[in-house]
């Protein structure tokens, strides 16, 4: 193995005390049935899977097909989630409710929306639910608006991973802006993952190149038209994304510069 792939074959993905060699996050939504979501989840080869618990079925529900039959929190660590809370009692009440479900696990992602129209975070209610679940011993990762100062505040109270949206939720986008996402990390000292927004390959492969520690997204995968295809596509954008910002880019010229020296001609 050379030096720069063993470099970034150690190059793993932490969260707090936990570590992961993936840094691509996927979600469990949307998709065709059971079967369809766990082969694109395999295939984008993602170690931490986010569930709705307002939404899904992990044992809340015995007569209803459970999540975790396809899912085994024995090969990837869950992260619950609190999508479609809308204020910070219920957010906190459902990180309390996938704890109990899940035997004590602490890890979960924080989102409070403001509206059912624009499922834009509200940056009030999450910062007040976020100050209780880490006064409880919740692991947090939070999502939010691409705001650098709200950013550095949820990091200050002591959420283990910062989220922001690249675009609205659903909407495949992209990033909407690259400056306030290098902001974001180039002033965070816990992990920085873009949430939300993701359409395509090269949408996961500039948040990488921007420096962000991984990507999480659902829809871009699950409403492809081939979601296992999309899933190995993005799997390789963050790859190659991560490799390119190890690498260093180079610096961008305003004129051309000749690919082949100018010095030691045969002919003149």
């Amino acid at each position: 193995m050379t030096e720069s792939a063993a470099a970034t074959a150690d190059d793993l993905f932490r969260v707090g005390s936990r570590e992961f060699t993936s840094r691509l996050l996927v979600g469990t939504g949307k998709y065709r049935d059971l079967d369809q979501t766990r082969d694109a989840i395999e295939t984008s080869g993602a170690e931490i899977v986010t569930v709705a618990i307002r939404r899904t079925n992990i044992g809340q529900n015995p007569d209803e097909p459970n999540l975790l039959d396809v899912i085994s929190p024995e090969r990837y660590t869950l992260l619950p989630n609190t999508a479609g809370c809308f204020n910070a009692e219920d957010a906190i009440r459902t990180c309390r409710l996938a704890r109990e479900l899940l035997d004590g696990h602490n890890l979960v992602k924080l989102e409070v929306l403001g509206d059912e129209k624009t499922l834009y975070p509200d940056v009030f209610e999450t910062v007040k639910a976020a100050e209780t679940l880490v006064a409880e011993g919740f692991d947090v990762m939070v999502y939010t608006t691409d705001d650098p100062l709200l950013a550095k505040r949820l990091e200050d109270i002591g959420c283990l991973a910062i989220m922001p949206l690249a675009a609205p939720i659903g909407s495949g986008l992209g990033i909407q802006n690259r400056y306030n996402i290098r902001e974001i990390v180039e002033n965070a000292t816990v992990p920085v993952l873009v949430d939300a927004g993701v359409g395509t390959a090269s949408d996961a492969a500039i948040a990488m190149e921007l420096g962000c520690d991984g990507v999480l997204m659902n829809t871009a995968i699950a409403a492809a038209n081939d979601p296992v295809m999309m899933a190995s596509a993005m799997r390789h954008a963050i790859i190659g994304g991560r490799q390119a910002f190890l690498a260093g880019r180079m610096a961008p010229r305003r004129y051309a510069s000749a690919s082949s020296p100018q010095t030691g001609l045969f002919f003149s």
